[in-house]
């Protein structure tokens, strides 16, 4: 695809070895960078990102697979933001490859893109996939599926359905993986800034780790300080 071609040449121009290591550090060496920056990398992606968005939904999927097999971890983040630029578009039958993204090279920076920006989207696009897949995936054993299952409400303010975010959380009792408490923690925290009241009730009558109760609390706790 010569569009893939000239983010390419346009990202290897801008390369910096010393950011890169840095970064691929930051990301515990799991993956390895270009180095740019995120300001730069959205300047320099930003004609394809709006070339693709023109194109159909097949072609976008096409090239977030071709984008994802890269090994230069800033390609990632590219099919990420295009494919949240593009979330309309994205039919019932996408699930599949939205999955398939969140557990190919998988850490916190992809599927916490995918989760809330795209689960989010595609679950009150398509409600009738939501309750079958958040089972599926919590009855899995992928970390990052049951990750995103947690995080696909983060952005839904006052449309969070509440009692399924509590019946979510308590399908992890007793966890001991950080990324999955660090993620209860983070959802009931982002809806304590809409449900102070809930969610302090919920934390009060529910055994949750020390990560996850801390995390929950922490803007409701910054309140009281006050």
């Amino acid at each position: 695809m010569n569009e893939i071609n000239d983010l390419v040449k346009s990202f290897e121009k801008c390369a910096n070895q010393e950011i890169a290591e840095g970064m691929s550090a930051y990301m515990r060496n799991l993956f390895p960078f270009l180095g740019l920056k995120s300001d730069l990398r959205k300047e320099k992606q930003k004609f394809f990102i709006n070339f693709m968005s023109q194109q159909s939904i097949d072609e976008i999927v096409e090239s977030c697979r071709l984008l994802w097999e890269m090994p230069h971890r800033e390609y990632q983040y590219v099919a990420c933001e295009l494919l949240v630029k593009n979330k309309s578009k994205i039919r019932k039958s996408d699930l599949a490859f939205l999955e398939e993204k969140v557990c190919d090279k998988s850490w916190w920076d992809s599927v916490d893109s995918i989760a809330p920006n795209l689960f989010g989207f595609y679950f009150q696009k398509y409600p009738e996939m939501l309750k079958p897949t958040i089972q599926k995936w919590i009855d899995g054993d992928n970390i990052w599926l049951q990750r995103s299952a947690i995080l696909y409400q983060l952005k839904y303010k006052q449309l969070t359905d509440k009692e399924f975010l509590g019946w979510i959380v308590t399908q992890f009792d007793g966890s001991k993986e950080f990324f999955i408490n660090k993620a209860i923690g983070w959802a009931l925290r982002e809806y304590s800034k809409t449900n102070p009241e809930w969610v302090s009730d919920f934390v009060a009558k529910h055994r949750l780790s020390n990560l996850s109760q801390k995390e929950a609390l922490k803007v409701i706790n910054k309140k009281n300080q006050k």
